[in-house]
């Protein structure tokens, strides 16, 4: 073979082990999608630090409105709760007596109480039921006021689990007896005239024993615990 021709072919045999280096290295770059990216930029590390703030920011945007939503979703919550414990704390205590008409108030003095008076009055007609404001158990029930005196008439005292007591007096018809447990709500009896009265009327007391002597204002103990006289 010619010097000239070995030439040839030799030059031919380069050609087409550098073609197929450069096939493999195509192959080997698209396999390897975003690596071959940087080696067509020569590995341009400005560049890919660009893409990767903006992702991070991108993140921090979104992660910030999570915790936004989840914010709202936690005030929203709270208020619901808020609300349902205002709800069920008006629920467990109530009025006397549905409709009425506040009279002589705690506290007033005059010719009718040998002190000052020592509960809120509840103007209703004769026979209106009287309710007991909250859960509790009967511990006075009959005439003479149950023990505190004649001028309360029948009356009726129960015993609430936090400690104070309620007191319905002027009754004209007693419906408990004592030892009995009530829930908030229920009949207990009808007001009256009994005792010493000018007219059809509940006499309401709120106390810290069950006795006379221990009354505290019970409009202001009714609004404490929810309950809109």
């Amino acid at each position: 073979m010619s010097p000239r021709k070995l030439s040839r072919l030799t030059r031919s045999s380069v050609l087409r082990t550098r073609a197929g280096v450069l096939a493999a290295g195509l192959g080997v770059s698209l396999a390897a999608g975003t690596g071959a990216a940087f080696a067509a930029t020569g590995g341009d590390a400005p560049a890919s630090s660009s893409v990767t703030a903006a992702a991070v920011q991108q993140q921090a945007a979104v992660q910030s409105k999570a915790v936004s939503k989840a914010g709202v979703k936690a005030d929203a919550k709270a208020a619901e709760s808020k609300a349902k414990a205002t709800a069920k704390k008006a629920v467990s205590w109530t009025d006397p007596v549905v409709k009425y008409t506040l009279s002589a108030t705690f506290g007033r003095g005059g010719s009718m109480w040998a002190a000052k008076h020592s509960g809120q009055d509840f103007a209703v007609p004769l026979g209106t039921p009287v309710r007991v404001v909250h859960s509790g158990t009967v511990v006075k029930a009959g005439p003479y006021g149950a023990g505190d005196g004649p001028a309360y008439g029948n009356a009726i005292v129960v015993k609430h689990a936090n400690g104070t007591y309620s007191q319905y007096a002027h009754l004209s018809k007693i419906k408990v007896y004592v030892g009995q447990q009530v829930r908030t709500g229920q009949q207990i009896g009808l007001s009256g005239n009994t005792g010493n009265s000018s007219g059809p009327h509940l006499h309401f007391e709120i106390r810290t024993t069950p006795n006379y002597g221990s009354a505290v204002n019970p409009v202001n103990f009714l609004r404490s615990v929810g309950v809109k006289v």
